[in-house]
C-alpha cells in the first residue's frame, strides 16, 4: 500500500478542506443561516455537486481503465477531452441565458420571487463546472504518474479566493456579499486550472495531449471512445450516490423552514472533512494501483491493498465518526457560532451533522470496496448498487422530513449509505469482507472504539458545560 502517497493526498485534503472550513465560518459570520445564505447555497449547488462528482474520482474511475488500455493514449485522451469541454461550454451558454428553469428545479419550494434572486447567482456559478472538469482532466493524467500533491492542495485556491471576497465585502449588504462569492468561485476556478497546466507541463503530460491532437486523424480510438462511453454514466451515479442524495436533500429542504439549506450545508461540510482526508485519499492513491495490478493479472496484490486499506480506514473513520456524534456541538459552536449564526442556529446544525456522522463509516468504507468494480470494468453493477441506496435515502428522506425537519434528511442519507456499503461488499465478495474481518484487529477495533468513546463522553460533557 502507497502509504507515502496517500498522507500526501491526505495532507493537501487536509490543508483544503480547512482553508474550506476558514471560508464557511467567515460566510456564516456574514450570512449566518439566512435567505441570503440559502440562495448561495442554491445557486452554488449544482456545479459544486459535479465538483464533488468529478473531483472525488467519480470521472477518474470511468477514465483511467480506459486510459490505461488504451493503445493510443494521447489520441484517445484529446477526443474525450475536446467532446465534454465543448458539451459543458454548450450547456453553460444555455443556463447563461436560461437560469430560472434550472434555478426552480434546484428550489422547487421556493416562490417565483426568491427564484428570480437567485437565478442570476445560478448563471454566474454554473461556469465553474467547466473549470472543474478541466481540473479534473489533468488531475487524471497526472494520478496515472502516481502525482497527487497538486490535485489535493488546489481546491484551497477556491477557498482562499472566496475567503478574499468576503474579507473585502464582509461589512457590505448580504446581496453584495453572496455576489462576491459567486465571482470569487470563478476567479478560484481558474486558478486551479494554471497550476495544474504547471504540474501538466512539469511532468511532460502536454506532449501527450499535443500528440494526441496532431495524430488524431491517423489513430482509430472509436472501439476504445465507445468502451469510455459505457463506463462513464455508470461510474458517474455508481459513484456519486452521497452527492446526489444531497443534491436532492438541498431540494427538499427548501419546502422546510428557513436555514434548513443552510444547515444542510454547514453539517455537510464538517462530514466531508474526515471522508475526504480519510477515505477519498486513501481511494484516489489506491485506484491507478489497483487498476494497473487487476490488468496485469496480480489479483493477490490488489486484495493485499484492500486488506491494508480497509483496516486503516476502519479504525480513523470509526474514531472520527464517534467524536462527531459525541463532540457536535463543542465543534459547531467553535467553527460557526459567532455574527449572525445564533446558538439556536448552532443547536439546529448539531442535529443534522450528528445524523451525519451516522453514515460516515459505510460511505468511507463502501468507497474504498467500489475500486475494485470500477477497475474491472464492472460500472453498471455498481450504478445498480447506487440506484439501490439512491432510492432507500430519497424514500428515507420523504419520510423523514417533516418529523424530523432537515435532521431527518441528513439521517436519510446515513441509511443510504448503509446500504451503499452493504450491497458493494456483497458484489466485490463477501467471502473477502469475511476473510479481512477474521482478524484480531476485530477485537481491537471493537476495544479501542469502546474506549475512545468513554473518553469522548466525558470530554464532551466537560465542554458542553463550559461553552454553556
Amino acid at each position: 500500500m502507497r502509504l507515502k502517497s496517500i498522507f500526501t493526498n491526505s495532507f493537501g485534503i487536509l490543508f483544503s478542506r480547512v482553508t474550506g472550513l476558514g471560508r464557511d465560518v467567515l460566510m456564516a459570520s456574514a450570512l449566518g443561516a439566512s435567505v441570503w445564505s440559502d440562495m448561495f447555497f442554491v445557486a452554488f449547488k449544482l456545479p459544486n455537486l459535479f465538483r464533488r462528482i468529478f473531483a472525488e474520482g467519480a470521472f477518474t474511475q470511468a477514465f483511467m481503465p480506459s486510459f490505461v488500455a488504451s493503445r493510443h493514449k494521447g489520441v484517445f485522451a484529446t477526443a474525450i477531452f475536446l467532446r465534454f469541454l465543448l458539451f459543458l461550454m454548450a450547456i453553460s451558454l444555455l443556463i447563461t441565458f436560461f437560469p430560472e428553469p434550472i434555478t426552480k428545479l434546484l428550489a422547487l419550494g421556493w416562490d417565483s420571487e426568491l427564484i428570480g434572486n437567485t437565478a442570476p447567482m445560478t448563471a454566474i456559478n454554473f461556469w465553474y463546472l467547466d473549470l472543474i472538469f478541466i481540473v479534473t482532466f489533468l488531475a487524471t493524467l497526472l494520478q496515472y504518474k502516481n502525482h497527487f500533491a497538486t490535485t489535493a492542495m488546489s481546491t484551497a485556491l477556491l477557498n482562499i479566493s472566496m475567503i478574499a471576497a468576503l474579507y473585502i465585502y464582509m461589512k457590505e449588504d448580504p446581496k453584495t456579499v453572496a455576489y462576491a462569492l459567486s465571482f470569487a468561485v470563478l476567479i478560484g476556478g481558474a486558478l486551479q486550472v494554471v497550476v495544474h497546466l504547471i504540474a501538466v507541463n512539469k511532468f511532460s503530460l502536454h506532449k501527450i495531449l499535443v500528440g494526441g491532437w496532431k495524430y488524431r486523424k491517423t489513430k482509430d480510438v472509436e472501439e476504445e471512445k465507445k468502451h469510455f462511453q459505457s463506463l462513464f454514466l455508470p461510474g458517474i451515479l455508481g459513484n456519486s450516490t452521497p452527492q446526489i442524495s444531497a443534491f436532492i436533500d438541498t431540494i427538499l429542504a427548501t419546502f422546510l423552514m428557513t436555514g434548513s439549506v443552510s444547515y444542510l450545508f454547514y453539517a455537510n461540510r464538517v462530514f466531508q472533512l474526515p471522508l475526504a482526508i480519510i477515505a477519498i485519499a486513501t481511494a484516489t492513491v489506491l485506484f491507478p494501483t489497483v487498476s494497473k495490478a487487476l490488468k496485469n493479472k496480480q489479483e493477490e496484490a490488489a486484495y493485499k491493498n484492500l486488506n491494508q486499506a480497509f483496516w486503516l480506514l476502519a479504525f480513523l473513520l470509526g474514531a472520527a465518526m464517534v467524536g462527531g456524534i459525541l463532540l457536535a456541538e463543542p465543534i459547531v459552536w467553535l467553527l460557526f457560532e459567532r455574527g449572525k449564526f445564533t446558538q439556536v442556529q448552532t443547536l439546529e446544525t448539531v442535529n443534522v451533522l450528528q445524523m451525519y456522522m451516522v453514515g460516515l463509516l459505510p460511505f468511507g468504507l463502501a468507497k474504498l470496496f467500489s475500486l475494485f468494480l470500477y477497475a474491472s470494468h464492472r460500472h453498471l453493477k455498481a450504478a445498480k448498487i447506487a440506484v439501490y441506496s439512491l432510492v432507500t435515502s430519497v424514500t428515507a428522506s420523504l419520510i423523514l422530513m417533516h418529523p424530523l425537519g432537515a435532521s431527518g434528511l441528513a439521517l436519510a442519507g446515513s441509511i443510504g449509505g448503509w446500504v451503499l456499503f452493504i450491497f458493494t461488499v456483497k458484489e466485490v465478495g463477501t467471502d473477502r469482507f469475511l476473510d479481512i474481518i477474521k482478524s484480531k484487529k476485530s477485537l481491537y477495533f471493537m476495544v479501542m472504539m469502546l474506549i475512545f468513546s468513554l473518553i469522548v463522553y466525558f470530554v464532551n460533557s466537560w465542554l458542553v458545560t463550559l461553552i454553556r
